[in-house]
């Protein structure tokens, strides 16, 4: 695996961070009235596409120099920038759907979470395919898509299982409203579901 830090590396972190600012308006327009903090970003809306950027590319570039010694390091590394971008459609799709309709759980909520999961699944095989592990073979495309399918698909299950179990089984904590609920249901699926498909990204769809 070779371990070098080149100029697309830094212009695809610059997208990235650009991504997660945009989708982060969404989701700060739905949970400003539940979370204060989200006013500050809408408020601050030019800082926040300045700022996230340049967090991006600093982040990339230093599991690069971690992975100096363990190469994979800067490939998570990758992966979990391209993986916070996810989380931004994931979320910003999910709150833009709820602050349309108003709905904030039920069947409905699981359709707006599926959705919202295939638009970010989308976006992650475009970019781990062609970034994080820079595989540009053509000859296997289709075997590798469909591989690709199944391990999201997996991921998939696990994302709007657990997300909808947390929404719709478990009661909100304290005074957490239901519309913050949605989201922390979402977080926690978000977090269970990263580890397995970045292994199967890495071991079985994108091995080299």
């Amino acid at each position: 695996m070779v371990n070098v830090f080149r100029k697309s590396d830094i212009m695809s972190s610059l997208i990235l961070g650009e991504i997660v600012a945009v989708f982060l308006i969404f989701i700060s327009k739905n949970l400003e009235r539940d979370v204060p903090i989200f006013d500050i970003f809408i408020r601050s809306k030019w800082l926040i596409f300045l700022i996230l950027p340049a967090l991006a590319i600093i982040g990339v570039y230093g599991t690069f120099r971690l992975g100096k010694r363990r190469p994979v390091l800067f490939q998570f590394g990758k992966f979990i920038t391209i993986g916070l971008s996810n989380s931004a459609i994931d979320f910003g799709i999910l709150n833009l759907l709820i602050f349309l309709t108003g709905v904030e759980r039920g069947y409905l909520y699981s359709l707006f979470k599926a959705v919202s999961f295939i638009v970010a699944v989308s976006n992650s095989y475009l970019w781990n395919r062609f970034w994080t592990f820079e595989s540009h073979e053509t000859s296997e495309t289709g075997k590798q898509f469909l591989q690709f399918l199944t391990i999201s698909g997996v991921g998939f299950g696990i994302n709007v299982i657990v997300a909808s179990f947390i929404v719709n089984v478990i009661s909100p904590m304290g005074e957490i409203s239901p519309r913050l609920w949605a989201n922390i249901g979402a977080f926690i699926a978000v977090v269970i579901s990263v580890f397995w498909n970045f292994l199967g990204y890495k071991f079985i769809v994108f091995k080299k």
